[in-house]
C-alpha cells in the first residue's frame, strides 16, 4: 500500500495546482475590489423611507414649486385693499394676511398635483369639478353609519340639492380606487363649530355618486372604491376614523415616498417669503403713523391717532349723597333735564304696539 505524503512526486505536483489556484484567485478578488472601488458607491434607501414603490425628492420639483411660490406671493401682494375705518393704515396688513389664507390653500392644490407626478398610476382633477349632491345621498349619508354604505352607489343625474366642490380627485388607475381631498390650510377654526361636520357630510354624500359621474364624465374612468379625506396643512392630530389627514400623511394617500417632506419644505419657504412681505408692509404703515420727532403731536403722551379712535368724552352724571348732581368731565346738568332724559329713555324702551315685517327700508319711509 503506497501512502502519499507531501514528499511524493503526486503530493508535490498537487500542492502547486493548489497553490497556483489559491493564488490566481487572490488576484480575481483584488481586482474585483479594485473595480468595486472604482464604481460610485451606489446607496439604496433605507427601508423606513420606502414604503411605497414611487419616491420623490425636493431637488426634483425645486424649479416648479419656486414657481408656484413666486405666483403665490405676487398674487398676495398685487391685492387691492378696500379702505376700512377700523384697521386706518394698518388695512394693507390686514389685506395681506386675508389673501396669504387663501393663496397657501390653492398653493398646497397646485403641489399635490405636482408631486402626483411621480406616480403614474394617478389622475388627479382639480379643475373647478362640481359634484352633485343628490338627494338620496345626503338622507343615506345623514340617517347611516357611513360604514354601512359601503356597497352603495347612486347615479349621479338623480335629482340634486346644490353640488360639492373638491379640491381634489385622485384617482388610482392600478386599484380602482379614488379620493377626495379638502385641502384646509388649518383645521384651527374649525374645532369647535359644525362646520366641519357640514364638510365631511357633503364629501361623503358626493363620495356615493362619484363613480357614476367618473364612469359618464372622464371617458368611462372607472373605480370600485371611494374614499374622503379632510387634510390639515397645519399637520395636527389625525384621526383616520372621521377622515382627517395631516400633510405630514400625504405619502400614504399619494402611495409616493417623499411627498410629505417636499410639502413642509415648500411651506417652510412660502412662509419665510410672506414673513417679508409682510414684515416691508408692517414697516410701511409703522412709519406712516409714527409721529415727527420735536412736533406737538410727539410731546402729547397721547398722539392725535389714538385720541380719534377713542372717540369724543362721554359725559356721565355722578349721584352724591345729597342729591345733587355732578358732571365728571366738568359739564352741569341740571335734575329737569336729568329726569326728561330718563323719561325719554323709558319710552324708547316700550314696546311697539304696531309690528310690520319685511325687507329693511330707510327709517325715513318707514
Amino acid at each position: 500500500m503506497t501512502n502519499l505524503h507531501s514528499s511524493s512526486p503526486v503530493g508535490e505536483v498537487l500542492r502547486a495546482a493548489v497553490a497556483a489556484s489559491s493564488s490566481g484567485h487572490a488576484i480575481d478578488g483584488a481586482m474585483a475590489r479594485r473595480h468595486f472601488a472604482a464604481q460610485p458607491a451606489i446607496r439604496p434607501e433605507p427601508p423606513v423611507l420606502r414604503r411605497h414603490p414611487n419616491i420623490v425628492r425636493y431637488s426634483e420639483v425645486d424649479a416648479d414649486f419656486d414657481l408656484l411660490i413666486e405666483k403665490a406671493v405676487a398674487a398676495i401682494a398685487n391685492g387691492e385693499p378696500v379702505e376700512d375705518e377700523i384697521l386706518g393704515h394698518y388695512v394693507n396688513v390686514a389685506s395681506l394676511v386675508r389673501a396669504v389664507s387663501f393663496r397657501e390653500g390653492k398653493l398646497l392644490e397646485q403641489a399635490i398635483e405636482r408631486l402626483s407626478r411621480a406616480n403614474p398610476d394617478l389622475v388627479v382633477l382639480m379643475q373647478s369639478i362640481k359634484l352633485p349632491l343628490v338627494k338620496a345621498a345626503i338622507e343615506a349619508v345623514a340617517g347611516n353609519d357611513w360604514r354601512h354604505l359601503e356597497e352603495v352607489r347612486l347615479d349621479c343625474e338623480a335629482p340634486a340639492k346644490g353640488s360639492y366642490t373638491p379640491d381634489l380627485i385622485i384617482v388610482n388607475r392600478a386599484r380602482h380606487s379614488a379620493c377626495i381631498l379638502d385641502l384646509k390650510r388649518s383645521l384651527a377654526s374649525y374645532g369647535d363649530t359644525s362646520r366641519l361636520e357640514e364638510l365631511k357630510l357633503k364629501m361623503m354624500a358626493s363620495a356615493m355618486v362619484l363613480p357614476d359621474w367618473l364612469y359618464k364624465t372622464q371617458k368611462r374612468l372607472m373605480v370600485d372604491t371611494v374614499g374622503v379625506a379632510v387634510v390639515d396643512g397645519a399637520s395636527r392630530p389625525s384621526d383616520h376614523a372621521t377622515g382627517v389627514w395631516a400633510l405630514s400623511e400625504i405619502d400614504d394617500l399619494l402611495e409616493i415616498d417623499g411627498a410629505a417632506a417636499c410639502m413642509a419644505e415648500l411651506r417652510q419657504r412660502f412662509g419665510r417669503r410672506v414673513q417679508q412681505l409682510l414684515e416691508a408692509e408692517a414697516r410701511r404703515a409703522l412709519g406712516i403713523l409714527t409721529p415727527v420727532a420735536g412736533g406737538a403731536a410727539a410731546s402729547s403722551p397721547l398722539s392725535p391717532s389714538f385720541v380719534a379712535l377713542r372717540g369724543g368724552c362721554r359725559v356721565i352724571p355722578r349721584c352724591e349723597p345729597d342729591g345733587e348732581i355732578f358732571e365728571s368731565d366738568g359739564f352741569d346738568v341740571s335734575d329737569d333735564e336729568a329726569v326728561e332724559r330718563d323719561a325719554d329713555e323709558d319710552l324708547k324702551s316700550m314696546p311697539p304696539q304696531r309690528i310690520r315685517v319685511g325687507f329693511a327700508r330707510r327709517l325715513l319711509d318707514a
